[in-house]
């Protein structure tokens, strides 16, 4: 499995409930494609995120952000550094 990133940026400010909703209607095709969320943070003027995935490459991630609608700048797969 990768972690893969998922870069998201709003024209105006979103609440994190408001696209975890839509995310959570849309469980089903996170099972589908192995995709697992980690982690999100956002910024504090809440118009970016940063959500990190498990999954079996980036493409998956990306199929499941089209499939939920979600907004997406970039996906990409990455490495953990831990000091």
């Amino acid at each position: 499995m990768e972690l893969v990133v998922v870069e998201r940026s709003f024209d105006e400010p979103k609440e994190v409930s408001e696209l975890a909703a839509i995310e959570a209607q849309f469980a089903w095709c996170l099972a589908q494609h192995r995709v697992r969320w980690v982690r999100t943070f956002v910024s504090n003027d809440k118009r970016r995120m940063l959500c990190f995935y498990e999954a079996p490459d980036a493409e998956s991630v990306r199929e499941v952000q089209r499939t939920a609608g979600m907004p997406v700048e970039r996906v990409w797969s990455a490495t953990e550094l831990t000091g």
